[in-house]
């Protein structure tokens, strides 16, 4: 649905994007995360037509976004950060009025607002002009306006940004099931936010793609944690390391007699059988056999904390 090839934009001596390439197919909800000015709204405008890219290109549903934006624009709904909706208008006023520019049909207009209106949960507002509204409650009416359309694609920039905690659940839930037959990107600082919705996360740093995967592989670690308690802390260290797979081994004492050793591997392979074998083999008392997996936010944190020249 999405394909991205060599992208860059200049803002004048400003790169913002330095040739970035990915693809993102139906039925995935992607997090694009990255710190601030690392090219997550660039990547998002060019995406949705608003401005051009310096070089390389972008489709959408096999349309180009420079050649085809008009095209590009109707198969998809985009909510900016700071949805820009009329104050002075009423929000069924709004929302009628956005179908109508997307060209719904009379009779499937008032049928999908009605659908809209109770997945965003707006029916209280209706009646009232949007600029009296509580942020959460502007933030769902523009959420409502991106996907009146029922567009193919979403691209969300902090999509439950201002809502509270019930509105945030209620606006994953539904993330959710529109992302089991629509392409949807999501933009976010909130990373649980990405780790509750998303499949898959591309990280950009300095503009460049730093990380592509999904949670599960982002997240898998590189290293295995054994705690056992051979007779001898060396002699069990040294028969560890010759496990194929393994470049390194720590350990530490714990209590009892009971040592725990981590693991470095080098190619993310899982050696749990090969220890389990070993301890067997060897009768020591096994306590702990566990992956040392990380969480989304040590990843990214990693991620930032070194430079994408050096990375790179």
């Amino acid at each position: 649905m999405i394909e991205v090839q060599q992208l860059t934009k200049r803002y004048g001596p400003v790169e913002a994007l330095r040739g970035i390439t990915t693809s993102i197919g139906r039925g995935e909800i992607v997090g694009l995360l990255g710190p601030n000015g690392a090219g997550k709204t660039t990547t998002m405008k060019i995406l949705t037509g608003y401005i051009l890219p310096t070089s390389g290109s972008a489709t959408i549903a096999g349309w180009n976004v420079i050649d085809n934006p008009l095209e590009v624009q109707q198969r998809i709904g985009y909510l900016p950060e700071n949805a820009p909706i009329y104050h002075d208008m009423l929000v069924q006023e709004y929302l009628l009025f956005t179908a109508n520019i997307r060209g719904l049909a009379p009779r499937a207009l008032r049928t999908r607002a009605a659908e809209v209106i109770a997945d965003c949960r707006i029916g209280d507002v209706l009646t009232r002009p949007i600029g009296e509204l509580s942020k959460g409650y502007r933030q769902r009416v523009g959420l409502a306006a991106a996907i009146v359309h029922d567009p193919d694609i979403l691209i969300l920039d902090e999509p439950t940004n201002g809502l509270d905690p019930n509105q945030i659940v209620e606006v994953r839930e539904l993330i959710r099931r529109m992302g089991e037959s629509k392409t949807i990107i999501i933009s976010t600082h909130i990373l649980p936010e990405v780790e509750a919705t998303c499949g898959r996360a591309v990280i950009l740093i300095d503009g460049r793609i730093r990380a592509d995967g999904t949670l599960a592989e982002l997240t898998k670690s590189h290293t295995q944690v054994v705690t056992i308690a051979p007779p001898d802390a060396a002699i069990a260290r040294e028969a560890l390391e010759k496990i194929a797979g393994v470049t390194r081994v720590d350990h530490s004492m714990v209590e009892g007699g009971f040592i725990r050793y981590r693991l470095q591997l080098s190619d993310g392979r899982d050696v749990a059988e090969a220890v389990s074998t070993l301890a067997r083999e060897k009768s020591w008392p096994l306590r702990e056999l566990r992956r040392d997996d990380r969480t989304l936010e040590q990843v990214f944190r990693e991620l930032t904390e070194t430079p994408a020249e050096v990375a790179a």
